[in-house]
């Protein structure tokens, strides 16, 4: 792999993810997804598909997060999403709430914590970090600094020192850059930012169905060393000349905001490059007020990383009434046809398509069809006339479901959810809402949600777990909700979007009964799996459910009924897929490339994360944070467990 190296100040620096193929031989983790370029494949091969049975819980450690949550409602919101970084015999991961943890990789032990002092009594739209990022010079060993990123829900950008996790005061003012100047109080980071050379670049999380005018969903780019400002780049134009201005009809760019990159951005060192995924413009269900194709929203997008020049965008989704942001990290890989090799990323998104592009053009390696779908019929919206669709590979997760999709656990149940799908506007992908309620499939949480994709190079096998579950989407005109909700009480328990600035409130609901007891699905199963896609032909090779949401003692036969599932899997040298990420609280190892289920363990709380692994004095670990999910209702907790072999 060749090296990254960045002249500041007479030394030489690299960045963290090329030190670690110069330093520890890919034996560490020292980014979200491993490597720069979001594969989370492992080279490492101790656990291996012989020996994965004998995995044994090596250390727990426990942050006390729910202690910090006392007084507040955090809990209801929280979610310990994070996968832990490994350099050089220490562990830092962040915490629901921010706090950034560094403990030994061998024993668990705490070296440090830093708690930026989040205002948890503030309103944000989610209550999560997915990680941090690392930065390390090239500097001899004895003057070599790591620094730690981490980028937090009420929007600053913090670096630390990794030795002792106090503040860089060097770095923006006295160790902190304030996001949110210039951006309002709803900029939030959940993410871990992208470090290419010198260069740290961060997107943001925001709400988008509230009202019309949120922030535009600026992406920056900071200098590591001072935090300086380096470039910024705006998914909703703010330029008359730039060639996307048109795509907003009536200078609806000038109003709307969002659009705003929330999920993992993937850095190309050798190319310079850094690819953005984008997400829907506000608000998201009704684009009445921002009608047009809305480039560059929804899409994905290649800047230069030391100027944030644009070098080339792909729309997955045009003028985007569905939710349907790019929530994966776009994984960057290679794909062989013939005898040559072309570098790709692969875009794995919410509506179950995966692009397959070149990562130098932006161009489809795989063939890509304009389809027709269905108009809108709600007053002011204009749906846009086609969306692309990948032939190859052939989408994934739920495309469409009929009366005959119908599921319950009694013949009465059964009944009720075919009554129910059959009320609603229902004619497949891209279906608009509507005002008597549209079925969305797949729903706004996947498909492939955040929890993403990871790529077994060797085996040339893209691997993702997914949902299957549909949305249903009602849109109100504003002046008649009152009336409604009292016409229907069940209104009153949906999820409300208010849409300010428009004219009306969507309701959002999906197809499952909430009881006493849990979810009853609507729809038949399996509701998640995991799936391996051949990047050779572009065919699915295999793919299995995942986990469970029912009690197989109670209900025969629900341990193959799978389960929604956020946080995603990882790969590794010894043909194990190991992921997390299901309500029943279970890690799981799978064979990669036939996807037999090999080994799981329970974990002390859900694990909506997803997991790493390293090598650390001769010995691998396998490491998970399990703190379960606040808006999901699973167990919650406070620990990152460890496996290793006995």
């Amino acid at each position: 792999m060749r090296l990254c190296y960045v002249i500041i100040a007479g030394l030489i620096y690299m960045n963290a993810a090329s030190a670690q193929s110069a330093g520890a031989a890919g034996k560490e983790w020292h980014n979200y997804g491993n490597d720069a370029g979001g594969k989370r494949f492992s080279p490492v091969k101790q656990i291996n598909d012989a020996n994965v049975k004998q995995l044994k819980p090596a250390w727990v450690f426990h942050t006390g997060e729910l202690q910090t949550y006392e007084g507040t409602k955090v809990i209801e919101k929280a979610a310990f999403e994070a996968t832990p970084l490994m350099i050089d015999g220490t562990l830092y991961f962040s915490t629901a709430t921010c706090r950034v943890f560094a403990i030994d990789a061998g024993t668990g032990k705490e070296k440090w914590m830093y708690n930026p002092g989040v205002n948890l009594k503030a309103d944000y739209s989610e209550i999560t970090s997915r990680g941090v990022s690392a930065w390390t010079s090239g500097a001899k060993a004895d003057k070599k600094e790591t620094r730690i990123f981490t980028a937090t829900i009420d929007g600053r950008l913090i670096a630390l020192n990794a030795a002792n996790g106090k503040p860089i005061y060097a770095f923006g003012n006295e160790g902190t850059v304030n996001l949110r100047e210039g951006f309002g109080s709803e900029w939030s980071v959940t993410s871990p930012p992208a470090i290419i050379g010198n260069t740290i670049v961060v997107g943001s999380s925001m709400g988008d169905n509230q009202k019309i005018d949120y922030p535009k969903g600026t992406v920056r780019a900071y200098d590591v060393l001072s935090g300086a400002l380096k470039w910024s780049w705006d998914p909703v134009p703010k330029d008359s000349t730039d060639k996307a201005w048109q795509t907003w009809k009536n200078n609806s760019a000038t109003i709307t905001g969002a659009a705003n990159a929330w999920s993992v951005i993937a850095a190309d060192a050798e190319r310079d490059m850094v690819f953005i995924p984008t997400s829907s413009p506000s608000p998201d269900y009704y684009g009445g007020e921002r009608q047009g194709q809305n480039l560059y929203g929804n899409s994905i997008v290649a800047l230069k990383a030391s100027t944030g020049k644009m070098l080339w965008y792909y729309q997955v989704v045009h003028h985007d009434l569905w939710d349907y942001d790019i929530a994966a990290q776009p994984v960057l890989l290679d794909i062989e046809k013939g005898n040559k090799k072309i570098p790709a990323v692969a875009v794995g998104t919410k509506m179950g398509h995966i692009f397959i592009l070149n990562r130098e053009t932006g161009k489809p390696l795989f063939p890509v069809e304009e389809r027709p779908v269905p108009a809108s019929d709600i007053a002011g919206e204009e749906a846009w006339k086609t969306q692309p669709f990948p032939v190859l590979p052939v989408p994934v997760g739920l495309q469409h479901i009929t009366e005959a999709d119908a599921w319950g656990i009694t013949p009465e149940d059964k009944a009720e959810a075919a009554k129910r799908i059959a009320q609603y506007r229902n004619e497949g992908n891209f279906t608009p809402p509507s005002f008597k309620g549209t079925i969305i499939t797949p729903g706004n949480v996947g498909g492939i949600h955040w929890g993403g994709m990871t790529y077994d190079e060797k085996n040339r096998l893209l691997i993702t777990n997914i949902n299957r579950l549909a949305a249903v989407i009602r849109l109100i005109p504003r002046e008649q909700l009152g009336e409604l909700e009292k016409a229907d009480s069940t209104l009153l328990r949906t999820e409300t979007g208010r849409q300010r600035g428009t004219p009306y409130i969507m309701k959002r609901t999906y197809l499952f009964n909430a009881t006493n007891t849990g979810m009853i699905m609507q729809t038949r199963p399996p509701w998640g799996t995991i799936l391996a896609i051949d990047l050779r032909t572009g065919e699915k090779k295999w793919e299995v459910p995942l986990g469970y949401m029912m009690d197989p003692s109670k209900y025969p036969g629900a341990e193959n009924w799978g389960s929604l599932n956020f946080g995603g899997a990882i790969t590794t040298a010894g043909n194990l897929t190991f992921v997390a990420a299901t309500f029943d609280n279970h890690l799981r190892a799978f064979n990669t490339q036939t996807g037999r289920l090999l080994w799981q363990a329970e974990l002390p709380a859900s694990a909506q994360a997803t997991p790493m692994t390293y090598e650390w004095k001769g010995k691998q670990y396998i490491v998970i944070a399990a703190g379960g999910h606040g808006k999901l209702g699973t167990k919650q907790g406070d620990s990152v467990v460890a496996f290793a072999l006995e």
